[in-house]
């Protein structure tokens, strides 16, 4: 049973958050902070529950829906099966995705208790984005923004817990990690195309076309390495935030088989596959650059 249920939570999709954390805690060391290690592991904990909410709550809502139905599963997309399979039941899975919900929640409320405002802003909108993604977010077009929006506060948030200050190159840094989750968003979208689109979602690819999927997916990796050369070269960043670059094998992997997107099945889960080790590599060497840097 434990099994289906970390297969439920996306247990390999939770390092998105990990990374998240882990850079926000680097910076705060980049710029001279120690580490509070409690408030470290509390965020962790917090974050991690936030995420496996969204992933339950998407698997229920999707159910619901008839989308998971109807989708054709993958090892990256199409939903992790546990309910069309009946390997748990809708409102078990509901009421799971609210509990972490809860618990994401009650250690933001912690935080807010002490630092104030600030955390008190990124919690709300943490929450009321958890619950609302798979009904509202996803159904106006908006899911990939609000991963990259949810990716950056998330490091903002993890900063200010450690520095109480929020900096310019604690922005820049969150957008990056934000657009590297929301590219593997946009191409783990793409099987589920045609099942979205007759139930009502607006996910990037129904948006621009799949005519289009290339040319949309390479905005992801310009705005990525156009941020941290500019963040090099302001002196934001230090200068070995450019071996993020060496993740980009896996980027040409995973574009040259978006090319052949209409040859086969195996073509695109190739794709998916190189697109996700770019998104989470690039996002662990930008957190060793600023450690170095330090």
């Amino acid at each position: 049973m434990l099994s289906v249920w970390l297969r439920a939570i996306r247990i390999k999709f939770l390092l998105a958050s990990v990374i998240a954390v882990s850079l926000g805690l680097s910076l705060s060391w980049y710029a001279g902070h120690s580490i509070d290690i409690f408030h470290a592991m509390l965020t962790f904990v917090g974050v991690i529950s936030l995420h496996a909410s969204v992933d339950l709550l998407n698997d229920y809502w999707d159910f619901k829906r008839g989308i998971d139905t109807k989708t054709k599963r993958t090892t990256m997309s199409g939903g992790t099966g546990v309910l069309p399979e009946g390997l748990l039941q809708p409102k078990s899975v509901y009421l799971v995705g609210i509990g972490f919900l809860i618990l994401g929640a009650i250690i933001g409320i912690y935080f807010v208790t002490i630092f104030g405002i600030t955390i008190g802003l990124i919690l709300g909108f943490a929450i009321l984005s958890v619950y609302f993604y798979s009904t509202k977010i996803v159904n106006w077009g908006l899911a990939e923004v609000f991963v990259t929006i949810k990716g950056a506060l998330i490091i903002i948030g993890t900063y200010f817990i450690q520095t109480q200050n929020i900096d310019d190159f604690t922005i820049l840094a969150g957008i990056v990690v934000g657009i590297l989750s929301s590219l593997v968003l946009f191409v783990t979208s793409i099987p589920d195309h045609d099942v979205d689109k007759e139930k009502g979602r607006r996910t990037l690819i129904i948006i621009f076309g799949k005519s289009n999927a290339v040319k949309t997916f390479l905005i992801f990796p310009i705005l990525v390495y156009g941020i941290i050369i500019y963040g090099v070269v302001s002196g934001l960043f230090p200068i070995y935030s450019l071996i993020v670059l060496l993740a980009k094998p896996f980027l040409i992997l995973a574009l040259l088989h978006l090319k052949d997107l209409e040859k086969s099945e195996n073509i695109i889960i190739s794709s998916m596959t190189n697109t996700i080790y770019f998104s989470r590599i690039a996002g662990a060497l930008f957190i060793i650059s600023f450690l170095i840097g330090f």
